[in-house]
């Protein structure tokens, strides 16, 4: 049975080319080939700020040219193809990931206060691609929060302790062990904790945020437990906090080599593929690449 293969997008941009460094080195990591995709849009049913003035001579592409010539000296170089795809990338980005075990793309921005704003294909692609989707952001991104206190390769990952997900869990721990890396794993929970009273009242909580604390990290260790069992060498870390995961998940990828965060199960009153605010706000302003894993697919 072949390996799937990491899938770059690039559009001859430096987002995406950053974006293929990366996906080269995740393909060496999981000894997989790497297949570089071009998708050429036209004006047939493109939008006038992103086409190519009519499609190109068949087999000229000087955008996988110019991603060939970026890779050509380097060495470690898994397996690599390159194919150039005709289709609206936001539509075609999303149907590779059914054969891809990562799809991986840059982000972009239009300047000033936009420059936070992820492109409209990276959206797309994280919300529905079936496969895990990295997003490398633009460098320089500022995260408010201190710097972690020890040094070294660390991955962060989000758990929802009232609603784990195994599969954002697995793969934090995979992405750990190949890269060496510590597991970082952020369970926020809220505090304080507001009770109105019929007056309108703010009643002071029962419970104290001790208890919470204690509460929150016994059922993250529980949930990592088996995990750690299965990935002995991945010494991962409950990073139990007060606040918004958003925020929390934010100000841990300062340094970070990845944050991994889990897409939205369908619901039966919402079928359709979502994503939650913690991930899309992770999204626009975390400063490592982000993994967007999608739920594992519910059992028969």
């Amino acid at each position: 049975m072949s390996t799937l293969p990491v899938i770059a997008a690039v559009d001859g941009s430096d987002d995406s080319l950053r974006a293929l460094d990366w996906a080269l080195d995740a393909a060496r990591r999981r000894e997989a080939p790497l297949r570089v995709v071009h998708v050429r849009q036209y004006a047939a049913w493109g939008q006038p700020d992103v086409l190519v003035s009519g499609p190109p001579d068949i087999g000229e592409d000087l955008v996988l040219d110019q991603a060939r010539t970026h890779l050509e000296e380097r060495t470690d170089a898994p397996v690599t193809e390159y194919v150039g795809v005709e289709g609206v990338p936001g539509a075609a980005l999303p149907e590779m990931g059914g054969e891809a075990q990562l799809l991986v793309l840059g982000s972009r921005g239009r300047g000033g206060f936009t420059s936070l704003l992820l492109g409209s294909n990276g959206l797309a692609a994280a919300r529905d691609a079936e496969c895990p989707v990295v997003v490398v952001p633009r460098p320089g991104r500022e995260v408010l929060g201190e710097a972690p206190a020890e040094p070294g390769p660390r991955v962060v990952v989000g758990l929802h302790v009232d609603g784990p997900d195994e599969a954002t869990l697995s793969f934090a721990f995979t992405e750990a062990a190949l890269r060496g890396a510590r597991l970082q794993v952020v369970a926020a929970y809220p505090w304080p904790v507001q009770t109105w009273a019929a007056a309108g009242q703010i009643v002071p909580p029962v419970i104290d945020e001790v208890s919470i604390e204690s509460e929150t990290r016994v059922l993250a260790d529980g949930f990592l437990a088996p995990h750690r069992e299965r990935h002995p060498d991945v010494r991962a870390e409950p990073y139990v906090v007060p606040g918004d995961a958003a925020g929390n998940l934010v100000a841990a990828s300062r340094d970070a080599e990845l944050v991994v965060v889990g897409r939205h199960r369908r619901r039966l009153l919402a079928p359709a593929r979502m994503m939650g605010s913690v991930t899309h706000a992770v999204l626009l302003h975390a400063a490592a690449p982000i993994a967007v894993v999608p739920p594992a697919p519910p059992e028969e």
